[in-house]
């Protein structure tokens, strides 16, 4: 086991660990950590905490330290800056006639790197902006390509559930969802109820997954022929959560049945 805090860079964004280098720090401080990209001003999402070793992914950083009121500071400038960065971006793709959309510039705490995200539907050239920015800018620049589900989090809004999204509301990673959880389901496959606001699949399709999974357990598919105590018939509907079933006999008849009152 090894002691880790959780800190994430903005809100409702993906949680990183780190050691705390000795420190024992509260959820909602501020602190400078030392990432790939260089320095970064982060918020204490999850305070200090022991994790299986194993468990972690990549080598583990340290927190350099508390931020302080002037860490706070050059924080609120990076960021001041970082969106005069953008705007000065979005002009330069708009001159090029690039096809990519701007989403978000952001600057590492030490100002080694400059990071614009944006969307496209297809690879872009943009080795002359690139070289225009760093021009401007004086540091490394780097323009990374993200998805729609990554625009939705950004633009944020609610669902057809009613809720906030989930993805700018807490979710900090994208789990892979497939069509197979609709149809483990039992969900119609209409684009307007399995898709979100983001045009792929509700990531909330996800959650219940396992649960279905373990439910259906048993069950007989739609369209089998089984024995029950009334007689042989066909399946042609499953409840999976009350684990249930309805069998169609030869006369027309339709009897539901528990999972275990089948044959």
């Amino acid at each position: 086991m090894i002691e880790v805090i959780g800190v994430s860079f903005k809100k409702n964004s993906k949680i990183y660990y780190f050691s705390p280098n000795g420190l024992k720090i509260k959820k909602g401080i501020n602190v400078i950590v030392e990432t790939e990209r260089g320095l970064q001003f982060g918020c204490v999402e999850l305070s200090n905490f022991e994790i299986d070793e194993s468990k972690l992914n990549a080598t583990l950083s340290q927190v350099i330290r508390i931020a302080t009121k002037k860490d706070y500071e050059k924080h609120l400038k990076n960021v001041e800056d970082a969106k005069k960065a953008l705007k000065k971006c979005k002009d330069l793709v708009e001159k090029y006639n690039l096809n990519m959309f701007i989403m978000d510039a952001n600057y590492t705490f030490d100002r080694s790197q400059l990071l614009f995200t944006f969307l496209s539907d297809s690879r872009v050239d943009f080795r002359k902006l690139a070289k225009d920015l760093a021009n401007i800018y004086k540091t490394r620049i780097e323009l990374r390509q993200v998805g729609v589900r990554d625009k939705a989090r950004e633009v944020g809004g609610y669902g057809s559930c009613g809720r906030e999204l989930c993805c700018s509301k807490f979710l900090c990673d994208f789990d892979s969802v497939s069509i197979n959880m609709a149809k483990n389901q039992n969900i119609a496959l209409n684009p307007s109820k399995i898709n979100g606001v983001c045009g792929r699949l509700l990531c909330c399709l996800k959650y219940e997954d396992n649960c279905y999974k373990e439910c259906a357990k048993g069950l007989p598919k739609i369209g089998k022929k089984v024995e029950i105590n009334e007689g042989e018939g066909k399946v042609v509907s499953v409840d999976i959560l009350k684990q249930k079933y309805k069998v169609q006999l030869k006369e027309g008849t339709v009897v539901e049945v528990g999972i275990n009152e089948g044959n």
